[in-house]
């Protein structure tokens, strides 16, 4: 296709994913409008490692489907996927860098063959790994011509390792931050209030909440002993819960035997509720790693609080600015985080400043357009920043 007299062709892009997850459709939407060249999205329609997760359907005009089989419980095969990239032109293929995905190293390799550009969009590493299992990401990343980082730690530690920093393009993560901005706009603090009253009798106490499935992995149970601390010191705190999982009942009984102010909300798929139970509170915990939950929350303009070691973090970790947009703690240390907490609770709610602070990061960086653009770069070869 060409643009203009002078144009020359549109590249054509290939992202290549196991299978296209609900939360990243705003960005692979972006790519997908994107001006300076052509998307085409391939992989299967539906998560073949968990199928509660909810996938989405790409636009079928931009879409390819191959089926992923598992050869072992962690190695994974795309049916269909090297025979379609062999017979198709394309200018840059963008794989989920992930080491497991055996036909990813098979179709990177080939496609390098064949002069295309490859590209990874991956965590990377999320702590300086040593051993064959560090030597095996390694050797999987150097497949690439340039790497699609979730954080900039990743991009210091692939350096140290002898990546060149003009092919580590930092794009974060991001989700649907249009609707988020959309639906924030339209609730007001006496509704808030209202939400507060209605989830909880003492309405004027703080309140922290918790997103997400109630799994072990989460480490809730920091988070109700942190309360019971706080409460022998004289500070009432209540805790909302919006989701589920295997670990209700247990968090039930140790909310009842400290006598702790716990509102099990259940899961919750609609933005706009979502966004009032995010948005009522004064702080967002997650005790184990943050991950998206510290965009929904920021997004929204609450701060977040998680640990702070980083080698058992996310990247979407680096959002968090201790006293800005949030705060660290020390990884299992519940008086750690009793202490933190206390100094984010006893600030009066609601609080505009901050909550103006945790937009502007979700602003500036951890957004589909920004995401968009940074793959743009790389797309077209331009050095990372």
């Amino acid at each position: 296709m060409l643009m203009g007299d002078n144009a020359t062709p549109k590249k054509r892009v290939a992202v290549v994913y196991h299978f296209f997850p609900h939360y990243r459709s705003a960005v692979l939407s972006e790519l997908l409008n994107r001006q300076d060249f052509e998307c085409v999205l391939i992989g299967d329609v539906k998560d073949p490692n968990d199928s509660s997760i909810e996938a989405w359907q790409p636009p079928r005009e931009n879409f390819v489907a191959t089926p992923c089989k598992k050869l072992t419980p962690n190695v994974l095969w795309q049916v269909g996927l090297i025979r379609f990239l062999a017979t198709t032109h394309f200018d840059v293929i963008i794989f989920l860098g992930n080491v497991t995905f055996l036909s990813s190293w098979v179709a990177a390799f080939l496609a390098r063959l064949r002069g295309t550009r490859v590209l990874f969009w991956t965590h990377g590493w999320l702590r300086d790994e040593k051993g064959i299992k560090g030597f095996i990401r390694t050797c999987f990343y150097r497949l690439a011509h340039g790497l699609l980082l979730y954080g900039n730690r990743a991009k210091q530690i692939a350096a140290r390792k002898g990546f060149q920093p003009r092919t580590l393009y930092v794009i974060y993560n991001s989700l649907d931050y249009k609707r988020q901005k959309e639906v924030r706009s339209l609730i007001s603090d006496d509704r808030l209030r209202t939400v507060r009253s209605q989830l909880f009798p003492r309405s004027s106490d703080p309140i922290v909440v918790c997103t997400g499935r109630l799994t072990k992995l989460k480490q809730l149970d920091l988070v109700l002993h942190a309360m019971t601390l706080l409460k022998y010191q004289g500070h009432e705190v209540s805790l909302l819960l919006v989701g589920d999982g295997p670990e209700r009942e247990y968090l039930e009984k140790l909310s009842a035997q400290h006598s702790l102010s716990v509102h099990f909300y259940g899961a919750c798929y609609d933005e706009k509720h979502l966004a009032e139970l995010i948005m009522c509170a004064n702080v967002a915990v997650s005790p184990g790693q943050v991950g998206l939950t510290a965009m929904h929350a920021l997004a929204y303009g609450v701060p977040v609080i998680t640990h702070g070691d980083l080698d058992h973090q996310m990247p979407e970790s680096e959002a968090i600015l201790p006293g800005t947009t949030g705060d660290i703690f020390q990884r299992g240390d519940r008086k750690d985080l009793a202490s933190v907490l206390k100094t984010w609770v006893l600030r009066p709610w609601p609080d505009p400043q901050t909550r103006l602070k945790c937009m502007a990061v979700i602003d500036q960086f951890y957004n589909p357009d920004y995401q968009a653009a940074v793959i743009s770069r790389a797309v077209l070869g331009e050095p990372a920043e």
